[in-house]
């Protein structure tokens, strides 16, 4: 099954019931969902939990792949109800939250209330299995015109992954890690090229793990600072990573070089996103699959 979806933050949740109200959505009442995640290689895998006071509704293992893009993007997803879901909640983490559930013209439009984050809205445009997209997008950029969705609200990692990488102090999780990035950044030794690199790897249980660029006077033994980073997340007994950040001092944008963006792929998925910019500047979010379509992968020997 397929679909176009987009997620935002909700400025203003009593306004964009009304405004969806108002477009002639209909109004499915409140829903109350557990979703657990569990660990997987590729994709995503969600066990959901849920309640009404209206029509029941069933648990379900969901499994699902889409990029971490804020763009309107497809998804790919299975649904498999269950009968019994507590045998199952062994988890990493679980996101609890309330659903305003509302549809419009074959649009699933989420209003949510997400313990730890605060007021999200989501799009859900479900397409046919020969539809080519162009509908269901056309619809979710009207509603995303007709419920006033700014570009900077726009949100492309799941709840988990937001509640993962919350800071304390209320920092959006990307800027967190990119400020990590760009300190890192000072430590560089460069001498030979005077371009300063820093890079930040988020973990899966939201630790941070950082690694600035490191030049030799024999050149191919220098290494870049996602190299370090990597080297440093493993070092700390972690074998994932969930969120990417990289900064130069000398380039607005920087990407990964073709041999780090292998080394990235070796322990990230391809809808990790990566994080590229600076903290207070230019800004681009892409992912590791973008910027390294075709990965190499070798299986490990028997």
């Amino acid at each position: 099954m397929r679909n176009v979806e987009m997620k935002a933050r909700d400025r203003d949740p009593a306004r964009s019931l009304e405004r969806a109200l108002a477009l002639g959505a209909e109004d499915k009442g409140e829903i109350r969902q557990r979703d657990t995640y569990f660990a997987r290689a590729r994709g995503r895998v969600k066990l959901r939990e849920q309640e009404s006071r209206g029509s029941p509704f069933w648990d379900e293992l969901i499994e699902y792949s889409r990029p971490d893009s804020v763009d309107a993007r497809t998804s790919t997803y299975q649904r498999v109800p269950i009968a019994d879901a507590a045998p199952l909640r062994e988890a990493l983490d679980a996101v609890m939250k309330r659903r305003r559930l509302l549809l419009w013209e074959g649009v699933r439009i989420h209003l949510d209330e997400v313990e730890g984050l605060g007021s999200y809205l989501e799009l859900e445009a479900v397409a046919d299995a020969d539809s080519d997209l162009s509908a269901e997008r056309e619809k979710v950029e009207r509603l995303r015109a007709e419920l006033d969705i700014e570009d900077e609200d726009l949100i492309g990692a799941s709840y988990s992954d937001l509640l993962l990488g919350a800071s304390p102090q209320g920092t959006p999780a990307r800027d967190e890690l990119m400020r990590a990035a760009d300190e890192v950044m000072k430590t560089a030794y460069m001498p030979y090229s005077n371009f300063p690199v820093g890079a930040a790897l988020r973990a899966p249980d939201g630790s941070i793990h950082v690694g600035s660029n490191v030049e030799n006077a024999s050149y191919p033994q220098g290494q870049c600072a996602e190299t370090s980073a990597i080297g440093a997340l493993i070092a700390a007994g972690h074998r994932d990573i969930i969120e990417v950040a990289v900064t130069a001092e000398r380039m607005d944008i920087c990407p990964p070089c073709g041999g780090c963006r292998q080394r990235l792929a070796e322990f990230a998925s391809p809808d990790t996103p990566v994080h590229l910019g600076r903290p207070d500047g230019p800004r681009e979010t892409t992912t590791v699959g973008e910027l390294l379509p075709l990965a190499f992968e070798l299986e490990p020997p028997a």
